[in-house]
């Protein structure tokens, strides 16, 4: 347990609460993915705006994690937990109450500043207030089995409540569940000690323009092209910013990234997280459309298909925090990726007359590859982190998930969406421009394919860098020894 904390008063309902928090910020990343059809048809959104439902969140969320979690270490983690999560919550009722599109988009701007300062303050609680050992170890399974099933269980509740209520309700959800969480934060949760020191907000400000041009480039590219000015301009506009961002880091007394938290293992798990983001968040977008649009299910259907997934994602992710008392990180952080690489790769052969059982057994091997590399990342990542820097260790690993997604989202949309227009394009040529249903459908499945494809070589990448950038000799043999001082969020 951190020294500058008292013991949280009940354990399970602590970790209850921060889990709870945890699962609700990232879960809203997807869970409007199933009722995007449903927000477009209510607020008329441009098919092109759309995408921004989403992006917008993820953006926010992981463009301000390190701003969110420095303020954590500078201002109490729990006083700043709750104000992540009372923003959060506010901006999931403004959210609900929408009358256009851009009062929607500015709503998920909102909740991703909330989500940024929730999140990683709140596995930093998990230090402050669960002690070393298996305690700590048996908090972080049960966290990291929330964070990494919570895009899966959006998908799922975001269908349940479509369906049975409205699209609003994806968003109104948030209110009750944020209310429950800030009135127990004070009687459960310990305090941290609050540390002397500022925020780096020019740096905030380098690293979230940075990633939010380049993000907004590649989706850019997808309705022009990747010649265009405006793509190109983005893309090096934010190159630029993020350059800038590396710059005045080094020279900072404060810095909001000191670079001397990167040493090798801890550099491959940022790495690693960010990969896998990049290649498995793009599954929930591709293939809600295709249960939806070739399958013709409905959005309940849809979210209780992604169920196994969900299920799949805590048990594995369970298995793995008891397995670590056994075995070295690294074992894992090689079977992981080779599951999500081989689970993509089968998706990419997914064809038009496929159906829902044809998808199940590729969705297993990414979710017990996403279960069995959540925790050993996290505590690779997280492993001799300087008390300092626990907020900061704790949003640069949240940051490369979620910025990853952002990424994954555009980059792999684009990539489609050029193969679904080139194929439509060949049909039309072929069929004197009469296209019939199938043809429409078989494009976008070619196109949604290809995606899947590029996912599966980003995800093998990952493995090539656990293979040749973690060191053996470097890492602790088990989970409970590994030390958790300075858990990330």
């Amino acid at each position: 347990m951190s020294p500058d904390a008292k013991p949280a008063p009940r354990l399970g309902l602590a970790l209850a609460v921060i889990s709870t928090a945890q699962l609700m910020v990232v879960l809203d990343a997807t869970i409007v993915n199933v009722a995007l059809p449903s927000i477009q048809r209510g607020l008329h959104f441009a098919l092109a705006n759309l995408v921004w439902v989403t992006s917008a969140y993820s953006l926010a969320f992981g463009g301000l994690l390190l701003f969110g979690g420095r303020t954590g270490d500078l201002f109490g983690r729990r006083r700043m937990f709750m104000v992540g999560v009372a923003l959060f919550s506010l901006a999931s009722l403004f959210g609900g109450l929408a009358q256009s599109d851009v009062w929607l988009i500015v709503a998920r701007v909102a909740q991703g500043i909330g989500g940024a300062i929730a999140s990683p303050t709140a596995l930093s609680l998990i230090a402050t207030n669960f002690p070393e050992g298996r305690v700590r170890t048996r908090a972080m399974g049960v966290y990291s089995a929330m964070a990494g099933a919570g895009g899966a269980v959006g998908l799922l509740l975001g269908g349940v409540l479509t369906d049975l209520a409205s699209w609003r309700w994806v968003l109104f959800v948030n209110v009750p569940i944020g209310v429950a969480v800030l009135l127990l934060a004070p009687r459960v949760l310990a305090e941290s000690q609050i540390r002397r020191g500022e925020l780096d907000v020019p740096g905030a400000v380098l690293v979230t323009g940075g990633m939010a041009l380049v993000v907004y480039g590649l989706t850019n590219a997808a309705t022009h092209s990747w010649s265009s000015s405006a793509t190109l301009i983005c893309l090096v506009a934010g190159a630029v910013l993020l350059t800038g961002f590396v710059m005045w880091e080094r020279g900072r007394s404060h810095p909001l990234m000191p670079l001397r938290i990167f040493n090798r293992n801890r550099s491959a798990a940022y790495a690693m997280m960010l990969g896998l983001g990049v290649a498995v968040f793009s599954t929930f977008f591709f293939l809600t459309q295709y249960l939806q649009e070739v399958l013709g299910f409905s959005p309940l259907k849809t979210g209780l298909g992604f169920l196994p997934m969900t299920l799949l994602i805590g048990v594995s992710a369970q298995a793995m925090a008891r397995v670590l008392q056994r075995v070295s990180v690294r074992v894992p952080l090689v079977i992981g990726p080779a599951l999500v690489a081989g689970g993509l790769f089968w998706l990419s052969r997914i064809t038009l007359g496929n159906g829902y059982w044809d998808v199940v057994g590729p969705l297993a091997l990414i979710a017990l590859g996403m279960g069995t590399s959540f925790v050993p990342l996290t505590l690779t990542a997280v492993s001799g982190v300087q008390a300092a820097d626990t907020g900061l260790a704790s949003a640069l690993l949240n940051t490369g998930q979620q910025v990853g997604g952002a990424i994954g989202l555009a980059l792999l949309s684009t990539v489609s969406v050029t193969a679904i227009r080139t194929r439509l394009s060949e049909l039309a040529r072929t069929h004197s421009g009469r296209l019939t249903g199938s043809m429409i459908h078989g494009a976008l499945v070619h196109g949604w394919d290809l995606g899947y494809l590029v996912a599966s070589l980003i995800a093998f990448g990952v493995l090539v860098v656990s293979v040749v950038t973690l060191r053996a000799r470097d890492m602790q043999p088990a989970a409970s020894h590994v030390e958790l001082a300075d858990v990330p969020a």
